[in-house]
């Protein structure tokens, strides 16, 4: 006899698989991260700008994501070399950005002390930044056990287990010792089993 368990999408999970590199690949990887930190610095530059123009001229100008896209759309239009890129990696990473910010504001607003707020976005050094690039879903696909990304870049993860759902987004990034790896964001299943009637007490200890 089977007993039907309802299963329900929660939430979601990541599952990171280390990735096999061609040269041509990994070369392909480091010039989509030199262009997203360079959009990541532009808009960090662009931040800075308008806070400064707000504090002198006591305006309310807005370094929101709708400026900060436009910006990228007119830096794309402007240079080829952003061109040649991936417009996923750049857009995300806009939103990311927008988010940060955002977050660091909320706590300067709230008079979060400084120790615990969230510091504003700063510049990405290349010697110190590692390279980390988001896909959203139509910047990615898998085929054939590859990974497919935006821009022509196939990557093979080693596959150490079977994605149980198709997956939203990844994430692309070397980690500090030179190892490249891809984390998947896949919705979460949470399994609903059946009542049976039985319970289970448990002694805290407690009087």
């Amino acid at each position: 006899m089977t007993t039907e368990v309802n299963a329900e999408v929660s939430r979601h999970r990541r599952y990171t698989y280390r990735l096999r590199l061609s040269s041509t690949a990994r070369t392909a990887l480091e010039a989509e991260w030199d262009r997203v930190r360079r959009v990541w610095n532009e808009c960090v530059a662009k931040s800075r700008a308008v806070n400064a123009h707000n504090r002198v001229t006591r305006e309310r100008a807005t370094c929101g994501p709708v400026q900060l896209a436009a910006m990228l759309t007119e830096a794309r239009a402007r240079t080829q070399w952003l061109r040649e890129g991936a417009c996923v990696p750049q857009q995300q990473v806009i939103r990311d950005f927008g988010k940060s910010r955002a977050k660091a504001l909320k706590d300067i607003k709230a008079g979060v002390p400084m120790r615990q707020r969230a510091g504003m976005p700063k510049y990405r050094k290349k010697r110190e930044a590692l390279p980390t690039l988001e896909y959203t879903k139509r910047g990615f696909r898998l085929k054939d056990g590859r990974l497919l990304l935006a821009g022509g870049i196939v990557v093979r993860p080693v596959w150490s287990r079977q994605l149980p759902k198709p997956p939203s987004s990844v994430r692309v990034y070397r980690d500090a010792v030179g190892h490249w790896w891809a984390s998947f964001v896949v919705p979460a299943l949470t399994e609903v089993l059946p009542a049976t009637g039985r319970v289970i007490g448990i002694d805290w200890g407690v009087k």
